[in-house]
């Protein structure tokens, strides 16, 4: 797993790097063609980890189901974020990676419910859905730099 966390923790300092460059305006612009903007992939990115690893793992998740309803697959941006819903998510960033190594040291995960994703990848424990999170980070990633071309 030690792979697996130090690919998350570069793809967390990666988004850290694109929230911390850009104002509040730039972060809640959606660019023509793009259906969401930069802070809700990022939101997204740390909800999906945790309905993947925890949720599924049937573990209480360390976001609440108000963020879960904002950032989940097939949602969109709603409403311009505030200053302080982007803290918010910037604090889930490492939080959220730094509780899940202690919870795999700590062998808390005993069950899952299989999950089989949008990709057609099936996810049967919460080792593969971490190693499925960092392919899901990587493709939104990759729409936050097409993003940021625009803004």
């Amino acid at each position: 797993m030690e792979t697996t966390f130090n690919i998350n923790h570069t793809s967390r300092t990666v988004i850290s790097n694109i929230l911390e460059s850009h104002t509040l305006e730039q972060l809640n612009t959606i660019p023509e063609g793009f259906s969401n903007n930069l802070i809700w992939n990022i939101g997204h990115i740390v909800v999906v980890q945790q309905m993947l690893v925890y949720n599924l793992s049937g573990l209480p998740m360390m976001v609440s189901e108000e963020m879960v309803n904002k950032y989940k697959r097939g949602t969109k941006p709603e409403h311009s974020v505030t200053q302080e819903e982007v803290n918010e998510i910037k604090s889930f960033l490492f939080a959220t990676l730094e509780q899940v190594k202690k919870d795999f040291a700590n062998d808390i995960f005993k069950t899952y419910n299989e999950f089989t994703t949008m990709t057609g990848f099936n996810i049967k424990n919460a080792k593969a859905a971490m190693e499925f999170n960092n392919y899901h980070e990587g493709i939104h990633t990759g729409i936050m730099m097409q993003i940021r071309k625009f803004i």
